[in-house]
């Protein structure tokens, strides 16, 4: 009767173990897949404006924008040729931007019928009126439709094959 007692008793507690271990096995799966799910929520989308050169030449780039109350212009970042810049970080908070670039090896720009103000120097500009009153340039800016979306980029390149803008 003892060594029952002691055989049945062992194998209960094989089967104790069993359980216990299958049942931690399933909660640290559980727990796993829990933290991902929190993980991927936490990571924030990727939102920005960027401008690619795509053109052989450095080029310099403003942008324009309206955000909740009033317009801004911002510039120059200095874009290498073939490479691509970050204008804006974060979720855009515009559905149009405006854009006017200057082509520093070849000469010439990327412009359009939207004017705000700009300098020459590195700047930030609020309001589009009175630029020349207010010590500005008065400079045409082509206009981006971004259709609400988060991330935006934007492709720079020469209108034909001949590199006339």
């Amino acid at each position: 009767m003892i060594k029952k007692m002691q055989i049945g008793t062992g194998r209960t507690t094989c089967i104790r173990l069993f359980a216990t271990a299958r049942l931690i096995f399933t909660s640290l799966i559980l727990l796993s897949a829990i933290l991902i799910i929190q993980f991927a929520e936490i990571t924030p989308a990727k939102a920005e404006l960027k401008l690619c050169n795509t053109t052989s030449s450095r080029v310099g780039v403003a942008i324009g924008y309206r955000d909740k109350n009033r317009w801004a212009t911002e510039g120059w970042w200095n874009v290498a040729s073939n490479t691509c810049e970050v204008l804006l970080k974060g979720k855009l908070i515009a559905r149009y931007y405006y854009i006017h670039a200057v082509d520093y090896d070849r000469g010439g720009e990327w412009s359009g019928k939207d004017t705000m103000c700009t300098v020459d120097k590195a700047f930030t500009v609020f309001g589009v009126t009175d630029c020349v009153k207010r010590g500005y340039k008065r400079t045409g800016f082509f206009e981006i439709d971004t259709k609400n979306e988060n991330d935006w980029t934007v492709r720079l390149k020469y209108p034909d094959e001949n590199g006339k803008k």
